[in-house]
């Protein structure tokens, strides 16, 4: 068999090497045919019959939880539920089998597809990709209607053998469905990587590929319909990179690799309790990003010193006829007292409501030509005041249980400051008025990740109490590049020479005002990168969890006198291929 390599996206890192199992969409099996008038109801109650036995399904799935699977995992189901409880899936796939006399699955893949339609218009990329969730979900259903089932293979298991490893082959997997794929009695694992054709680095299928640890590369386009059943399957999660019917030798090297990252990571386990100090003394800070409270643990497990950004967005997901409803207070508000609970004392930083006018609550709303310089983040939520003083309420509560700061997203001016600064005392005065506690000393923050925040740092530091640097955004927006594009993803650039010194002069800025300055996008969970922002004067890192350990590493190898000569050099450089260079030199000393 022909050996060919295939090109995706990094979600979780590692190496593994296996057999491919694929899985085939049930989408791709779904039969056209209109239905006659006296068979329309029964047409109907056969759609509602496949979505309760999903509920029941998924219910099922809760309940049988191993006692060690990743919170991530029901996390998960509980929004796939919300999603299959949603009128726009549930409901509105009747009203085409009733107008359009639609079988039932043409109906269902009908509205999916609008629904992915206008996933595809939004600009933030972590709402974005939340359509692949609608679309497992979809796929759950559509293997009711069709009477198909997840094809896990048996595994007959021979004493004088070790058991088979397998690489899931797929278009999409749901994470639900991930369980499938998990050994619950504690042995060797038999499904040790996924590879799939769709999904991004904040789809939930990469969430739990990093939760389980497990290597996984996504965005792989053709990986299914390329990829053949049984054949041997390279996933190398570090370079995201798939090597299908690899030769000998290539199927050699990987596995010396292999072994080399198992003997690595044995000894990243031994750094939990170490205290991230680099060698010459200087202590650094390392937090926790995460999306739920129940990602709590794992940041602890890995030894966050806190959250550095929680993303509140996901409390409004999968919610209601737009994809969006806005969760009541109390609501809200217990959500983000289990984060500050769970995390014993250490700092939660909540990060408010970042979505926009490319996602509007009001279907008559006008979608912004451009939403990524349109109506978004705190731009919307000072346009909808209520909206935003119920969510500033809710986070006010909280911090009564434990350290909580706010980080508002995508400043860029001073009159923004006071107004998000105005709101916050106004929703004080309501607690106070109604005896309610909260934290009068609660810090306010804010994200740095438009050029013109940064350029105009000034203005910040003299209104906000810290500052988080959201390399992201802050890339895009100056390197005018959307990453997720394929077409123009190849020029997003971290070592672009703008992007380093607009990162270098905000961290250098914050500190000499005073404030503790953070870096909570990709680049601080990049360990080839750790050192060149430890040379920045960066003492704050926000990552995965996942991450945390590979990057205490990097710093306990550092010598920050060292290092910090040697980034004041590649500051001063302008060509591409010098800066990488250095880089690299940087981290192999």
């Amino acid at each position: 068999m022909a050996s060919f390599l295939l090109h995706g996206i990094p979600v979780s890192r590692g190496i593994a090497i296996g057999r491919a199992h694929l899985l085939t969409p049930a989408a791709l099996d779904v039969k056209h045919y209109l239905v006659a008038d006296d068979q329309v109801e029964n047409e109907v109650r056969r759609l509602q019959d496949a979505i309760a036995a999903v509920h029941r399904n998924l219910q099922e799935l809760w309940t049988d939880l191993p006692k060690d699977a990743p919170t991530e995992l029901g996390a998960f189901i509980d929004v796939h539920a919300l999603i299959l409880s949603d009128p726009m899936v549930s409901e509105a796939p009747l009203d085409i089998i009733r107008a359009r006399h639609y079988n039932a699955e043409w109906a269902l893949v009908t509205q999916i597809d609008d629904l992915s339609a206008q996933f595809d218009e939004i600009e933030d990329e972590y709402l974005r990709e939340r359509k692949y969730d609608i679309q497992q979900v979809a796929e759950r259903v559509l293997k009711v209607l069709t009477g198909t089932a997840l094809n896990v293979p048996p595994i007959v298991l021979d004493e004088d053998q070790p058991p088979p490893q397998m690489i899931v082959v797929a278009h999409d997997i749901s994470p639900a469905d991930m369980l499938a794929f998990r050994d619950r009695d504690g042995g060797p694992r038999t499904f040790i990587g996924f590879v799939t054709d769709v999904g991004g680095q904040n789809s939930h299928t990469a969430i739990v590929a990093r939760s389980l640890d497990i290597p996984a590369v996504v965005g792989m386009d053709q990986a299914s319909r390329l990829v053949e059943q049984d054949d041997w399957v390279i996933v190398d999660g570090d370079a995201g990179v798939v090597i299908c019917n690899p030769s000998q030798l290539v199927l050699e090297q990987y596995r010396e690799r292999q072994a080399a990252l198992a003997k690595a990571r044995k000894r990243l386990l031994k750094l939990k309790k170490t205290p991230a100090v680099t060698q010459d003394g200087t202590a650094i800070t390392l937090l926790a990003n995460i999306e739920l409270p129940d990602d709590c643990p794992a940041a602890l497990e890995a030894g966050a010193h806190g959250v550095g950004l929680f993303r509140s967005e996901f409390l409004f997901m999968g919610r209601g006829a737009e994809g969006l409803r806005i969760p009541g207070e109390d609501e809200q508000f217990e959500q983000y007292r289990k984060a500050v609970l769970a995390m014993k004392g250490r700092p939660v930083t909540i990060r408010t409501l970042d979505v926009g006018a490319d996602k509007p609550l009001d279907q008559t709303d006008q979608t912004a030509l451009n939403p990524a310089l349109g109506l978004r983040a705190i731009r919307y939520c000072l346009a909808e005041p209520q909206l935003f003083l119920t969510q500033l309420r809710a986070i006010l509560r909280a911090s009564a249980f434990g350290k909580v700061r706010i980080l508002i997203p995508m400043l860029a001016h001073a009159f923004e400051i006071d107004q998000t600064l105005n709101m916050i005392e106004q929703a004080k005065a309501q607690l106070r008025a109604e005896d309610i506690k909260y934290d009068e000393g609660i810090e306010v923050g804010a994200m740095i990740e438009i050029p013109a925040a940064a350029l105009a740092l000034p203005l910040f530091v003299r209104r906000m109490d810290f500052l988080s640097i959201g390399t992201n955004d802050l890339i895009q927006y100056l390197l005018a590049i959307d990453r997720v594009d394929y077409e123009v993803a190849h020029l997003y650039n971290p070592l672009h020479p703008a992007v380093l010194q607009l990162i270098a002069s905000t961290i250098a800025t914050g500190h000499k005002a005073g404030l503790d300055v953070a870096v909570c996008g990709e680049m601080a969970g990049d360990v080839k990168l750790t050192r060149l922002l430890l040379g920045m004067g960066l003492r704050e890192f926000s990552m995965h969890p996942a991450q945390l350990l590979a990057v205490k590493q990097e710093i306990l190898n550092t010598d920050l006198g060292v290092v910090t000569t040697r980034t004041r050099r590649i500051l001063r450089a302008m060509e591409p291929g010098e800066i990488a260079s250095a880089v690299e030199q940087l981290q192999a000393l």
